[in-house]
């Protein structure tokens, strides 16, 4: 299978955190994530075979960022 790259939003709803959308252009997702008005983030996932190979976190918007800790 082939290897994508896309840039998703994801949000909160209080307990966990669900895929909301997802774009091939950074553009368009930014400017989407900005507008939404829920705790959020932009992350850049990079699949490989239908699976998650790599995501990165590129904006949080709404509350500060988990640490785990």
């Amino acid at each position: 299978m082939a290897r994508w790259e896309q840039y998703e939003i994801w949000a909160h709803n209080g307990t966990k955190w669900e895929i909301v959308a997802a774009f091939s252009d950074f553009e368009i997702a930014s400017a989407l994530a900005r507008n939404y008005s829920k705790r959020m983030r932009l992350i850049h996932a990079v699949y490989d075979a239908g699976k998650v190979v790599e995501q990165d976190i590129l904006m949080e918007l709404g509350a500060r960022r988990e640490t785990g800790t």
